[in-house]
């Protein structure tokens, strides 16, 4: 049976890291890391996407996000870490198992998050506004 290479870390096929498991959630050193400890965490079963993951499980695989966060503001004594992720290969995600990278920040880091904002007039953002409540409110 092939395996996602996430899902064959998880079931031990392949070498990782590991740093924290649980039940719903697993937590590993990542193999081309963008400062010390940068770890990612990810759902045990498969799922490709955020959005994909059963909103209960997401809690669980969120709580042990912040329990690395924690664990690596103590270990480094951060002064900062991002949590970035990616859904779609448009939004750079190149490992289709939903994962969390935890990334310590360091002054002396090279790392560059960041995006060129537009300005938006009330107009547009009230029409934006809408239509996200609009999903975000119950269904009959």
């Amino acid at each position: 049976m092939s395996h996602c290479a996430f899902c064959s870390i998880v079931a031990e096929d392949s070498s990782a890291h590991r740093l924290y498991e649980d039940d719903h959630s697993f937590a590993f050193l990542d193999i081309e890391p963008a400062t010390r400890g940068h770890t990612l965490v990810i759902p045990k079963s498969h799922y490709e996407t955020l959005t994909d993951i059963p909103t209960s499980l997401a809690g669980d695989v969120f709580q042990t996000v912040h329990r690395v966060a924690s664990a690596l503001e103590s270990a480094y004594q951060l002064e900062g870490y991002n949590i970035v992720q990616s859904n779609g290969v448009s939004a750079g995600q190149d490992v289709f198992h939903a994962h969390i990278h935890v990334i310590p920040r360091y002054e002396e880091d090279t790392v560059a998050l960041g995006w060129n904002g537009e300005e938006s007039d009330e107009t547009r953002q009230q029409e934006i506004a809408t239509k996200i409540r609009d999903e975000l409110s119950p269904q009959p």
